[in-house]
């Protein structure tokens, strides 16, 4: 490799590992199943570099859940073009709910696993405990819930103020 590419390795390539998801986060994709409750929800999970939030570890935290555009739920299914997801950088995996309760993955929604390195589903009641992880292969994973405080910046960084100042 010599000495120029192992100087620079370290730099970049850094762990893909998710730590853990943001107690804020996860109580966010509880109650926004809880409230599309009979239908299923449906969002993507955003990630930060575990570093920005002061952890001191290599990793990154889900810290976003952010509906899916172009969602179309009912009791027993959520669909949506995969196309209409952000192409997100910070994008980790998917979060959807079984109102149903069942946590575990359905063959429809192993099919769309491949697309991230982390899925959560969230079964009824939609309590503390209600929520499984899984890996791309549809694989229980173990996922900390991890007490952190949320970066400022927003996802969408505007206010009302400035929409209105748009459209004058």
């Amino acid at each position: 490799m010599g000495l120029f590419g192992s100087m620079l390795k370290p730099k970049l390539f850094r762990s893909s590992e998710i730590l853990g998801i943001a107690e804020d986060a996860l109580q966010f994709a509880l109650q926004a199943s809880e409230d599309s409750h009979p239908n299923e929800y449906m969002g993507q999970l955003r990630g930060t570099d575990a570093n920005k939030l002061g952890l001191g570890r290599e990793g990154t935290v889900i810290t976003d859940v952010l509906l899916a555009p172009g969602t179309k739920t009912n009791p027993v299914s959520a669909e949506f073009n995969p196309s209409y997801l952000p192409n997100d950088p910070n994008s980790v995996g998917s979060i959807h709910s079984h109102p149903n309760g069942v946590l575990r993955p359905s063959d429809a929604d192993l099919a769309t696993f491949s697309r991230g390195k982390i899925h959560i589903i969230v079964g009824a009641p939609y309590g503390r405990t209600d929520w499984r992880a899984f890996d791309r292969d549809g694989e229980p994973t173990t996922l900390d819930v991890l007490d952190v405080e949320l970066p400022d910046d927003q996802f969408f960084d505007f206010t009302q103020e400035d929409i209105d100042r748009e459209l004058r």
